[in-house]
């Protein structure tokens, strides 16, 4: 098959599968947009507004389906503008193929016009990166990306392809990759450290899991539940591990982290043995590191070889596939129940709900709060929802209060920390299960960085329910400066524009709402309307999240107030 390297990509990405794409044409990738005008039938392709719009929407559209997300810009600022998807995508362990239009081979290195080096900046945020300079190494390069991208601990790949390779004819043909020399995604078992933490697990009083987004990159849900239930063992999740275990189960005790809740955190520096499945400990999780969970014994259940001992040591490491790890390991502990040591985490909810949910949840100040939003919304929708957040105190109130029923049901920014995240990401989570509700929940802050995308759900149709929780502060920060900066709120108050004209300009229904009383009314609304809808939720402007843990504090400083 003779054919340009332009429709080359076209037919390579339709080798791999893909159904959807995001992304904005500009001059550099030019000739594989007009390849893509005669297959619009097999591959939809969803024009954002700004390519970071693309890279979150392909973001959104992976966490939910599990495939790989792929996006597509021009050279320069197009290139450029995916970066913060990309660093995003490489921290929480994406799985993208970007796709990147590049001046053509013989104008490279002379500063041409949207040249940049796109492979040299992306090179610390993506798994792997590639520049192709002739239409021959197309295919191939993609199968690899598409390979390195999925496999093993996933993540963004980068291919930068210049213009005259895209017009380049040559004998296309495809073949998938299933291996390359030197890179070994899923190292073998160790059965002697699964035996190893089996006999540690066995004689624990005190034993504790804690679950990241590793269980559901691995398609582990089902084995993490039945070794949790086998040995009887408390389990508590971070940000991006929520929804691994459904919240309603019994021995699911919380979330982890700075605005976890209180038990999961106190209760971290009280165990005897400590297993963490899929999760790298990072800073929010583990606070004082000089001072986490040092009586413990850890038992960690990870793929990448790079997390074991980084921030965390080990006891008994067990490198491998979690999904097959986990299954080793429930074969090999046994039927237990720690009451005792379950009732500490029950003591300890109760006096979150003394101090902190009771006066969130049943409020009788005449504003309202985020967090009795959130759990009217998690009532209404049986939990069953798509959430997706933005970054700030919203996003730590809804991990906290919408109770997550089904797995990869939680999108949020975790390790980078987004803003403007929220509304691109759900277009594309909507986009890969348009049989769920997806609730795109964000801040006045958050939403006011990709609001154009709104343009992109007035041309594609996507049925999506936006939720602005607005207290005109950026609220993380305001709340940093009241309890650490002596309340010097210095420029986060935030001068907000009409948001219900705005999204009427887009053509989407909208309400706003400030008072209690016709709360639930509108939030019925809200979920039942049939097509996209905007509610502003007007909100107590210095309201704080709590429990927290402090910069530079142990996980046993949590605070209630």
């Amino acid at each position: 098959m003779n054919i340009s390297g332009a429709e080359a990509v076209v037919r390579s990405l339709m080798a791999e599968n893909v159904d959807t794409i995001f992304g904005y044409p500009g001059g550099a990738i030019m000739p594989v947009y007009d390849a893509l005008y005669d297959f619009q039938d097999e591959l939809k392709h969803i024009l954002t507004r700004h390519e970071q719009g693309a890279v979150h929407a392909a973001q959104g559209y992976a966490r939910v389906s599990g495939k790989v997300g792929v996006c597509i810009a021009t050279s320069g600022p197009g290139a450029t503008n995916l970066l913060t998807g990309i660093a995003d995508a490489m921290i929480d362990s994406t799985p993208l193929v970007c796709i990147t239009g590049q001046v053509a081979s013989h104008l490279l290195g002379t500063d041409a016009f949207q040249e940049t080096d796109v492979v040299g900046i992306s090179m610390p945020v993506t798994k792997w990166n590639a520049q192709v300079t002739r239409a021959e190494d197309i295919a191939p390069v993609l199968a690899k990306a598409f390979y390195v991208a999925r496999s093993g601990r996933p993540g963004p790949v980068l291919v930068d392809i210049t213009k005259d390779a895209q017009f380049e004819l040559f004998n296309f043909e495809y073949e998938t990759c299933k291996k390359l020399f030197s890179y070994d995604p899923y190292p073998v078992i160790d059965e002697a450290k699964v035996k190893e933490a089996a006999d540690l697990i066995n004689k624990a009083e005190r034993p504790y899991v804690l679950v990241g987004q590793g269980v559901l990159l691995g398609d582990a849900v089902k084995e993490l539940k039945a070794f949790v239930e086998k040995a009887g063992l408390p389990t508590a999740s971070t940000i991006l591990g929520l929804s691994s275990l459904e919240v309603s189960h019994p021995l699911y005790v919380g979330m982890l982290g700075m605005h976890g809740n209180y038990g999961p955190n106190l209760l971290t520096n009280e165990c005897d043995v400590l297993v963490a499945v899929g999760m790298r400990f990072d800073d929010r999780v583990t606070g004082d590191l000089s001072r986490y969970a040092k009586q413990a014994k850890v038992i960690h259940l990870e793929l990448d070889p790079s997390e074991i001992d980084k921030n965390v040591k080990a006891d008994v490491p067990v490198l491998g596939d979690c999904k097959h790890s986990l299954t080793l390991l429930t074969k090999l502990v046994e039927n237990r129940h720690h009451k005792d040591w379950l009732a500490r985490f029950k003591y300890c909810d109760q006096k979150e709900y003394n101090r902190v949910i009771k006066n969130e949840l049943l409020s009788s100040r005449d504003e309202l709060n985020m967090a009795e939003v959130i759990h009217r919304l998690s009532e209404l929708t049986k939990g069953e929802a798509v959430l997706v957040t933005d970054v700030g105190q919203h996003q730590m109130i809804a991990q906290r209060y919408y109770r997550f029923s089904d797995h990869r049901t939680n999108v949020t920014s975790g390790g980078l920390g987004t803003m403007g995240f929220c509304l691109p990401a759900a277009i594309g989570a909507k986009l890969a299960r348009p049989d769920k509700l997806v609730l795109a929940v964000m801040g006045d802050g958050g939403f006011q960085m990709t609001p154009q995308e709104l343009g992109t759900i007035m041309q594609t149709g996507v049925d999506l329910k936006v939720l602005i929780l607005n207290n005109e502060f950026l609220g993380m920060v305001r709340q940093w400066q009241e309890l650490f900066f002596d309340k010097r709120y210095s420029f986060t108050e935030m001068q907000n524009p009409n948001f219900q004209k705005l999204a009427e300009a887009y053509g989407i229904k909208t309400a706003k709402v400030s008072s209690r009383d016709c709360l639930d009314e509108i939030l019925k609304q809200f979920i039942n309307h049939k097509g996209s809808f905007v509610l502003e939720v007007r909100v107590g402007r210095e309201q704080n999240v709590f429990p927290m843990v402090s910069t530079g504090s142990s996980v046993a400083e949590v605070r209630l107030d």
